[in-house]
């Protein structure tokens, strides 16, 4: 059984806002966050990429055109230009686009800790070689405690935790999600370095049930579930026992965690 984690000891259950949120406001702007600060979300999931000049930055895809009025890989910007770019752009409301113009940016993740102190942020790392630049903003602004990182390569929260030395929450990669489902099948858990099993309600033929819940459980760890923005769904989860929910619509979880 693994310690207490302080970064888990927030709220129960936990609610996640997805990027912010995708459908109310532009995903992993400083808007979005601030929107789901307004909600009550202390709990915010965000992604990181680094540009040309080795800043991170708050962003999701490894390109800039779905969200943004810029164009081509995160990776061939400097900071310096894409912290001008128009992160609302696309932002659709049935095709308004009333977010152009507004205040939606590309933010660094230094910007992002200053700006939401009180905010516990679960990062994934969404590209290769993050591992130290993450690791060096997080020492930088003293937030060991404060962020839980993950990634969808095994190898590389491996290496996060080995840069990091263990100070910083990890998640599991998708294999060890599976290994520890594999395991539930028959009453069985797994050894983890991992607080917390993140995997999606819906994917990877994984029926997150209460056999699932109960052997993160006897390792150590929370379950947290992603992308889950329908109410019914949002029932069902925390029925069986799941800590957290993410989902991209914060309002309705709200909604459905005042009804429990």
């Amino acid at each position: 059984m693994q310690p207490p984690v302080p970064y888990l000891d927030g709220e129960y259950p936990i609610r996640f806002a997805h990027r912010g949120s995708r459908v109310l406001w532009p995903e992993n702007t400083a808007v979005a966050f601030a929107g789901a600060v307004d909600l009550g979300y202390r709990y915010i999931e965000t992604d990181v990429r680094i540009t040309r000049d080795g800043v991170v930055v708050v962003f999701h895809d490894d390109t800039l055109d779905r969200t943004t009025n810029g164009k081509g890989p995160v990776k061939d910007w400097l900071f310096e230009d894409i912290k001008h770019l128009d992160a609302g752009w696309w932002f659709d409301r049935d095709a308004g686009f009333p977010q152009r113009g507004g205040e939606a940016v590309v933010s660094s993740l230094d910007e992002t800790f200053e700006r939401f102190p009180e905010v516990r942020f679960n990062i994934d790392l969404k590209g290769p070689g993050m591992e130290w630049p993450v690791a060096d903003v997080i020492r930088r602004h003293g937030r060991e405690t404060s962020v839980m990182v993950g990634s969808f390569k095994g190898r590389r929260i491996g290496k996060f935790r080995r840069v990091t030395g263990g100070a910083v929450a990890t998640s599991a990669g998708p294999a060890a999600a599976l290994s520890l489902y594999s395991a539930s099948r028959i009453g069985k858990t797994v050894s983890t370095a991992a607080s917390a099993f993140q995997v999606p309600f819906d994917y990877w033929g994984i029926n997150i049930d209460e056999k699932f819940v109960a052997a993160a459980h006897r390792c150590g760890a929370h379950v947290h579930c992603w992308t889950v923005n329908e109410a019914a769904d949002m029932h069902r989860l925390l029925d069986v026992g799941v800590d957290g929910i993410v989902t991209d619509r914060p309002d309705t979880l709200n909604e459905v965690i005042a009804q429990r």
